[in-house]
């Protein structure tokens, strides 16, 4: 059922918190992954099991599959509602597998031809650090884990790190071999963000040094016109449901990208990533 509908939603079980659903993790998918070459910050609540991104709650946090601007990244998701908000909040869901159908073909097989491209920068100013990201503050170790993941990297003036990876924007998923739509150009562009924050660092930093943008795979800028039609085939793939106490959120996540919803009132999910792929 997951492989066929993305996502499933266990509701009405008593679960016994965080232990609890680690131990459901475990039992479904082994052990869970450590949350490595972060993008966003989390908080970790025990073990592998973290909050999830900790950004305001006035901000939308735009549909993506996880880690698919890495190597290799988890093939399941698992969320636990520990506290509903009071208003909207919800993990809204969009399948991958009808977004690549939606997209204009000419622009599918340019970035099947071109790929695509993250480029990040870690200055200290903004956003999570170098030093979160990969875990360490050792420049060798970091040089090291990206000549082994496909990242080139070039520190910069006053410590600051800049890192690129190019990627491909169309995979097939191991269960089924269905093409999805599977990657962080949309997510990480700079158009993605809302009108203030996007404003707000374009007058902070060039375009070459903002904390993440994309681009195609050689280089070349995504045209806003080709943005604006990712982001509206995202919408219109998108499905939610309001989180209930205990329920739990199974992904499968080369199939379904998740999002945030706005809120209101406290908010409590927990994740937990399982199943590396490639293994």
């Amino acid at each position: 059922a997951l492989v066929q509908h993305g996502a499933i939603l266990l509701r009405g079980f008593d679960i016994g918190g965080v232990d609890g659903f680690d131990a459901v993790v475990r039992s479904l998918s082994g052990a869970p992954l450590e949350y490595t070459e972060r993008s966003s910050p989390r908080s970790t609540i025990k073990g592998q099991v973290y909050t999830s991104t900790d950004y305001p709650p006035s901000e939308e946090i735009f549909l993506h599959n996880e880690n698919s601007y890495q190597q290799a990244w988890p093939l399941k998701l698992y969320f636990h509602c520990l506290q509903p908000p009071a208003t909207q909040g919800a993990t809204p869901l969009a399948d991958i597998r009808q977004v690549l159908r939606m997209i204009d073909p000419a622009v599918v097989e340019e970035f099947r031809a071109r790929k695509w491209m993250v480029v990040r920068n870690f200055n200290g100013m903004f956003g999570v650090s170098w030093q979160q990201v990969f875990g360490t503050d050792d420049r060798a170790a970091v040089e090291r884990y990206c000549a082994d993941h496909g990242i080139s990297c070039e520190w910069r003036p006053g410590g600051s790190l800049r890192t690129r990876a190019v990627r491909d924007a169309i995979h097939r998923h191991p269960v089924t071999g269905t093409e999805v739509w599977f990657n962080h150009a949309t997510f990480f562009h700079v158009s993605t963000l809302t009108p203030e924050v996007r404003d707000g660092l374009l007058d902070l930093f060039d375009p070459q040094d903002l904390p993440s943008n994309t681009y195609f795979g050689d280089g070349g800028e995504i045209p806003a016109d080709v943005m604006d039609h990712l982001r509206a085939c995202y919408r219109a793939a998108w499905v939610r449901f309001d989180w209930q106490f205990d329920d739990v959120l199974v992904v499968d996540n080369m199939t379904a990208a998740h999002a945030r919803e706005p809120y209101t009132g406290a908010r409590t999910i927990a994740v937990a990533m399982a199943e590396p792929y490639p293994a």
